[in-house]
Formats: structure tokens, C-alpha cells, sequence
């Protein structure tokens, strides 16, 4: 019975290990966010997770480009949105929205299409 409450005391004071950061992220930054206050750091999370999203959205869209095919315009494309254009989604103050989006040369053009409904 003592060996039972002991065990179950020095259970109790276990200390929390941080998380391991990944092989490939560099030493500095690992420093730097390591320095940083929660609320930075989910600042820093927000803004690497959408800035993940616009890299990823340019090289699809820089793909997308390249392909010669011409593909069949969807029905509730605009009349000023190229057939090549895709959908994609922004959070604006914890709101999302639709928007078409297209290249134009080196420069990503974006129409709004409407809000994204909560329910999909």
C-alpha cells in the first residue's frame, strides 16, 4: 500500500517536456521561438500556417498555368474570371470567404465569390 501512494505521488511531479522541434528546422529559429510568449508564438502559428497556404496556392497556381489545356468554364464562374482561375479560401477576422484566383504574369489576381458556408 505505501509502495502504491508513492508511486502514485511521484507520478504526480513529473515534469512537462517540451517538444522536440523537427531535424530540418534550423537552430536559430528554434532559439527565437523558444524566447517567445505563447501569445506570439500562436502568432507566429497562425501567420506560418497561412503563409504554408499562399506558397502552396502560388506553386499551383504557377502549375496551373503552365498546362496548355483549356478546360471547361464551371457555371458560376464570372464572365472577368479567367477558366483557369481556382478557388480558394482567406480568413478575414475570423471569417472565411471564397475567392477566385488567377496569375496574371508574375502577379496572383483575386475576385471575391461569397462566404464560406460554416456547415461544409
Amino acid at each position: 500500500m505505501i509502495l502504491g501512494i508513492l508511486l502514485v505521488n511521484t507520478a504526480g511531479t513529473m515534469s512537462y517536456e517540451p517538444p522536440t522541434p523537427p531535424a530540418e528546422l534550423p537552430t536559430d529559429i528554434v532559439n527565437t521561438l523558444n524566447g517567445y510568449s505563447p501569445d506570439q508564438l500562436q502568432d507566429v502559428a497562425r501567420y506560418a500556417e497561412a503563409l504554408a497556404e499562399h506558397k502552396a496556392r502560388e506553386a499551383r497556381l504557377k502549375e496551373e498555368s503552365d498546362d496548355d489545356e483549356i478546360e471547361e468554364r464551371p457555371d458560376d464562374l464570372p464572365d472577368d474570371v479567367p477558366a483557369k482561375a481556382t478557388i480558394t479560401i482567406k480568413e478575414i477576422n475570423d471569417n472565411r470567404y471564397y475567392y477566385w484566383q488567377w496569375r496574371e504574369g508574375d502577379k496572383v489576381t483575386s475576385k471575391y465569390k461569397g462566404p464560406v458556408d460554416p456547415d461544409e
